[in-house]
């Protein structure tokens, strides 16, 4: 009853998981559309437009790589927080006094920074393998008979 009871709470949070997913891509490629048609109806397509697509564009690859793999990449919101704040110094440049300017600047050389250490890491100290193992089958044995 107990391995019925996990695996049931299992499927239930995969199902809920994916159907967060799945509501996350369409309203990514929805918010993508409106973008693009606004862009059509002024006739006019600027850096910060593009940049936005772009965001749009990693959080649907963020979506597709949960989706298949079932874990997050972290280096993945970072970039899209460096693309966020540069397409806020973009829009916002006119009105920022140089303080603000500098903050942001420095969020977005903490970000990278924080990317190179994250990626130092993945280098240098690789993860054990996490998949679990599963049991052995008749194949497997006689496949490490031979």
């Amino acid at each position: 009853m107990t391995k019925r009871l996990k695996f049931g709470g299992r499927e239930a949070i995969l199902i809920i998981e994916n159907a967060g997913l799945i509501v996350i891509g369409i309203s990514t490629v929805i918010a993508g559309i409106q973008e693009v048609a606004r862009m059509i109806s002024v006739r006019e397509v600027s850096l910060a437009d593009l940049l936005l697509l772009f965001i749009y564009l990693e959080v649907i690859a963020m979506v597709g790589i949960y989706m298949e793999s079932h874990k997050l990449p972290v280096r993945l919101p970072i970039y899209i927080a460096i693309v966020a704040l540069a397409r806020y110094v973009i829009i916002d440049v006119k009105e920022m006094d140089a303080w603000r300017v500098l903050a942001v600047a420095g969020g977005i050389l903490l970000l990278s920074f924080a990317v190179l250490v994250i990626r130092y890491g993945h280098v240098n100290f690789p993860y054990a393998d996490l998949t679990p193992r599963r049991a052995k089958t008749t194949s497997d044995e006689e496949d490490s008979a031979k």
